[in-house]
């Protein structure tokens, strides 16, 4: 923006407030032991996520939530609270390490420039944050908190009675052995297998492996000695607290999910030919009977000792394979399936039957066994994987109907099946049943020289006969003795061979089959059929219109043609009718399927006399015959069915509903020492080690094969100041570059792992309640203020929500073994959580540096000023909504703010501004003005209170809207709505106040609006005794005039005649009716 077209001075005066809030301490808080402390005065603790101090700085999306944070605890200082808004900066971790390397300059020394450079920017802002608290995770004083807080973790176990952390010198009290001990800490050594960068010389979180391949770094899975914390020992404590919390749903949904409890049974499975067991967690032990394949972990340790020879080569190239794939990758639902059989066999311990283990990457050591019982009838992803690999597939459990019977497996969303009791009054007769479209049927149409006349004419007078006897409606039972009675004698006449049987000539088969295929999907879904010598079975669903006559109809007319060229033939091909039947339930349906597969066999039929299609594949064993097309043999499930409804073919489970069968079953696992009743968890235990130098060093000595923790005393321990801190590609943390510092004179050797980011972002909330303290955590008076009533110290927190489901749940998690311990009062850090919407940038997408899309704060800054950039990150759209940056809604604020400016000042021919002559120190007398000014500052303070700031921001522009049609501006009422304006655009409020000389009554100095009261709305000003009416001459606008809310017709009426605006339109006319809108509107009618 241009010096000509400056609209207000926000040049001079922004910094000139911020120079003066930072000398004067303007937003010091005051806390106990402090000489101006009220320990009467209410707490309010407002907390930013505090920032990572890139090389990069700010962009305008992080200031977003800050601008939020400083508006409400601008305001509830102003509403008499004691606030503590504070600002620190998470300032250890990889992406500082690697800046350090690519700069060519020690970490410390790029960590301070960035921390810097980010103050400056904040500072910038306006924010008033107290910066005697400003804290660094790499400070030395804060690196001794954060190692005393794992040093209580080292020291402390989970108490599985009273469900909280205690010293394990209860434990050595109790006579426990130092192993013994070792193996419940809640920080605790494991060999297993992390995500290792050589070249980033550390592991990686597995939140973390994506974004540093994508960045070109390399990663590779291999096992390595760290440390852990057992956060999963608090995994129902972190989700049953949650509902103590004034947090959104979606995000306590994110944590519960991700912590991920799950009820069931872990049972064991026998390894055939093998002592050892693989023993699986299942939600579902109801389905044990369907459990038909098991999966490992290609990690798993079995694999090596159960893999057979002939397998061993596929099974170590697959897990080669694997082994730079990342969990979200290996997790990913999405991506296509792939496995190794091992060759070895498990034993189902229900039905003793023998099935195949297999490893895949989709089952994971960290996830609970690292093995799998697969039932793909009742699970989709092991489902895609029985049909990649053509493994059986049994279903046993059967969908519930809406009248509580069963209507078979839900082995299709498609497949539908007769029900008599629901629709017998639909149908329409096609004997032997009724016609229904979108229905499953079986088909037998034949060759017109298939049977003799003699057999066919004895067979329609028992058919005849029988229904005679059997009038409709008829049940399903009696459908289905039809079908056996009189589709059986069909059969064995046809399968007994007669007449020319031409269809078993490959060429002529092939034909029937090409035309099956044809209308499928567009007219029917194609289960299955065989072609015999002389008949051929279909097995069909019609799609919904389709007529099953029309069907067979074009059936019979494309083959015969066809069929009869190749022949050399003329004559009828097909006879004209044909037995079909109505698949009642999923068990006629398998029994349908079986029918197919077995007839060539029961006929007698040799390979290559017949042609069989089965779609997917079919459970059993293949016949030897051939004649298959469409794959191997499984089932005919289109989709795993996943919901609970009745145990089939489950022996002594059959027929209970899944609750049931579920208990039953974990009682019989139980019984027969098979199994047990278990709680499961997703979430793991917390890897909690990192190989880089740029870290918090673990207080931990080695002796003798033993770790041990240093004493408090030699806190903090920080890291040598190495010159050479570059990774070297081994796992080798770079600690141990430092010799001196890593041997001891006693022989013993430091730990040389650092500490995750993780570690100082976990607890900075704390610190800043009592930020020089070197002699406690925290002191038991700041902790007792500051925590407050609530069950979470923090009053609101404002952060992203990519931190829900780690920093908030590490920080629950090390908050609630610090209340175990008793070092803090409240249960819960963090009361309040909001999550703001990212800022996208112009072109929608998400700002980096490589798409060039980053906006600077310091551009916007210098060309609008910071109460512009507030204000307009407030005004884009709700807090939580993700929204696009646009410059030109930029502009727009600014041109708010000039509106502003203009009704207190006018700018002078020097270039300078005087106070406006609208100003006056008067009271207000417009009534009107007067309940705008009010009613703005009702709803600007309600709308504070929740978040919705863009809300705010309309009404204060309504406000200025009144004060700049007004011709008089009291200044009273001026200076209130300032002070409401003051939270989101201070240094324009506060310049303001400053010059048009508010003395806050007592003649002195102006006094900052920061230190002033919120302004009290009077609810009688609110009420409005006139309103603006719209008079208009034959519907066009003519005047406006306020009236008395209570305006009858006959007042508005005698109103509009007496304007002059209104006499010139009606003069000389005849007023021939009026329409009166109370409240709103006249309408004179006048020629």
């Amino acid at each position: 923006m241009s010096e000509a077209r400056k609209p207000f001075p926000f040049r001079e005066f922004e910094p000139q407030w911020q120079q003066r809030w930072e000398n004067e301490k303007t937003f010091r808080t005051p806390g106990p032991g402090d000489a101006d402390f009220d320990p009467a005065k209410p707490k309010y603790y407002v907390l930013d996520m505090f920032p990572y101090p890139s090389g990069a700085g700010l962009h305008v999306g992080h200031p977003e939530g800050y601008t939020a944070t400083d508006i409400i605890g601008r305001y509830k200082r102003m509403t008499g609270h004691n606030v503590l808004h504070p600002m620190g900066y998470d300032s250890f971790g990889l992406p500082a390490e690697q800046y350090a390397i690519k700069t060519g300059q020690h970490p410390a020394i790029t960590t301070a420039a960035n921390i810097e450079n980010f103050r400056r920017q904040l500072k910038s802002l306006g924010f008033a944050y107290d910066w005697d608290r400003e804290i660094a995770t790499t400070d030395p004083e804060y690196v001794r908190w954060t190692q005393w807080i794992f040093l209580q973790l080292y020291n402390s176990y989970f108490c599985e009675e009273t469900h909280k952390a205690r010293s394990v010198s209860e434990l050595e009290a109790k006579g426990w052995s130092r192993d013994q001990i070792d193996d419940v800490r809640l920080a605790y050594v494991a060999n297993t297998p992390v995500w290792w960068s050589p070249d980033l010389g550390t592991v990686l979180a597995n939140e973390e492996v994506e974004e540093w391949k994508g960045k070109g770094h390399t990663v590779e899975r291999r096992p390595l000695r760290q440390w852990m914390l057992r956060i999963t020992k608090y995994a129902q404590r972190l989700i049953d607290e949650l509902d103590t919390l004034d947090w959104p749903d979606g995000i306590k949904m994110l944590q519960k999910n991700w912590i991920g409890r799950s009820e069931g049974a872990s049972v064991k499975f026998q390894i055939a030919n093998f002592e050892s067991e693989i023993e699986v967690f299942t939600t579902r032990p109801d389905t044990l009977f369907g459990a038909t394949y098991m999966v490992l972990a290609p990690e798993h340790p079995l694999v090596a000792e159960i893999t057979t020879a002939e397998q061993k080569d596929a099974v170590e190239v697959y897990q080669k394979s694997i082994s730079s794939k990342s969990d979200m990758d290996r997790g990913d639902l999405n991506k296509d399936k792939s496995g190794v059989f091992t060759g070895a066999f498990a034993v189902n311990p229900v039905n003793n039957e023998q099935i195949p283990i297999w490893i895949a990457d989709y089952v994971m050591m960290g996830y609970g066994t690292g093995a799998i019982m697969a039932v793909p009838a009742h699970d989709e992803r092991d489902f895609e994987f029985a049909n990649k690999f053509s493994l059986s597939i049994k279903a046993v459990v059967a969908s519930t109907n809406p009248k509580g019977g069963t209507d078979g497996p839900s082995v299709s969303s498609t497949l539908k099946f007769y029900n008599p009791l629901e629709e017998s009054e639909k149908h329409t007769r096609n004997l032997p049943h009724w016609q229904q479209d979108g229905r499953s049927y079986f088909i037998t149409y034949r060759l017109a020289d298939s049977l003799p006349a003699s057999k066919l004419t004895e067979f329609r007078k028992q058919q005849e006969a029988w229904l005679a006897e059997h009038p409709e409606p008829r049940s399903a039972a009696i459908e289905r003795e039809y079908f056996e009675r009189f589709g059986d004698t069909i059969e064995q006449w046809l399968d007994a061979g007669t007449g020319s049987k031409v269809l078993s000539k490959p060429e002529i088969a092939a034909v029937v089959a090409e035309n099956l295929h044809h209308f499928h999907p567009d007219r029917y879904e194609l289960e299955g059929f065989v072609v015999m010598p002389n008949h051929v079975h279909v097995l069909v669903s019609l799609n919904p219109g389709e007529n099953l006559q029309d069907i067979l109809h074009s059936w019979k007319s494309f083959t015969a043609k066809k069929i009869n060229n190749l022949l050399g033939d003329s004559g009828t091909l097909w006879r004209d009718e044909y037995f079909d039947t109505l698949i009642r339930d999923s068990n006629h349906f398998y029994a349908m399927r079986q029918y197919v597969w077995d007839n060539p066999k029961r006929a007698n039929l040799q390979e290559g006399a017949f042609h069989r299609y089965l779609k997917g594949s079919y459970l059993g064993e293949d016949d030897g015959l051939g004649g298959n097309t469409g794959g191997p043999p499984v089932p005919p499930l289109k989709s795993a069915s996943c919901d609970p409804g009745i145990a089939i073919n489950s022996g002594f489970l059959d027929g209970l509903p899944t609750a049931e069968a579920k208990a039953k079953m974990i009682d019989w696992l139980e019984y027969s020492n098979i199994g047990k009743r278990r709680i499961q968890y997703k979430q793991r235990d917390w890897l909690f080690s990192r190989q880089r130098y740029w870290g918090e060093p673990f207080p931990i000595v080695w002796k003798d094969g033993e770790h041990q923790a240093i004493p408090e005393s030699e806190l903090p321990l920080l890291a040598p100041p190495l010159e050479d801190y570059k990774p070297g590609g081994s796992p080798e943390p770079i600690l141990t570059k430092a010799r001196e510092w890593v041997e001891l004179v006693d022989g013993s050797t430091r730990e040389t792992n650092t500490m995750p980011q993780w570690a100082g972002s976990c607890w900075y909330y704390l610190r800043y309640c009592d930020p020089r303290n070197n002699n406690r955590l925290i002191s038991q008076e700041a902790d007792d203020y500051w925590s407050g009533r609530n069950p979470g110290m923090i009053d609101l927190y404002v952060g992203g929500s990519e931190h829900a489901v780690l920093h908030l749940l590490y920080a629950r998690f090390w908050h609630k073994v610090l209340h175990d311990l008793g070092h803090v009062s409240t249960p819960e850090p963090f009361n309040r959580y909001f999550s703001p919407g990212i800022i996208l940038g112009e072109d929608g997408q998400k700002m980096s540096k490589s798409r060039g899309n980053v906006v600077n704060p310091d551009d916007v800054v210098s060309e609008y000023g910071a109460d512009a950039l507030r204000l307009y990150e407030m005004f884009m759209g709700p807090l939580e909504q993700v929204k696009p940056w646009q410059m030109k809604g930029v502009e727009g604020v600014s041109r708010f703010l000039a509106r502003v400016w203009r009704v207190a000042f006018e700018e002078q021919q020097d270039g300078s501004y005087q106070i406006s002559p609208k100003i006056q120190d008067v009271p207000c007398t417009d009534k009107e003005l007067l309940r705008v000014v009010h009613e703005t500052l009702k709803k600007v303070g309600e709308d504070i209170e929740k978040l919705s700031f863009n809300t705010a921001i309309s009404q204060m522009m309504i406000c200025t809207n009144a004060f700049t049609q007004t011709e008089v501006v009291p200044l009273n009422e001026f200076i209130q709505f300032l002070t409401v304006l003051n939270p989101f655009a201070p240094h324009l409020a506060e310049e303001i106040n400053a010059r048009v000389g508010h003395k806050g009554g007592t003649g002195g100095p102006p006094v900052y609006l920061s230190e002033t009261n919120w302004p009290t709305y009077d609810p009688a000003a609110l009420i409005r005794s006139e309103i603006e009416f719209i008079i208009q001459v034959n519907g066009k606008l003519r005047d406006r005039m306020m009236l008395s809310v209570n305006a009858n017709e006959d007042a508005a009426k005698s109103a509009a005649l007496a304007s002059a605006k209104v006499k010139e339109h009606i003069d000389g006319k005849t007023v021939r009716k009026i329409i009166f809108v109370p409240g709103k509107l006249l309408n004179i009618v006048a020629n």
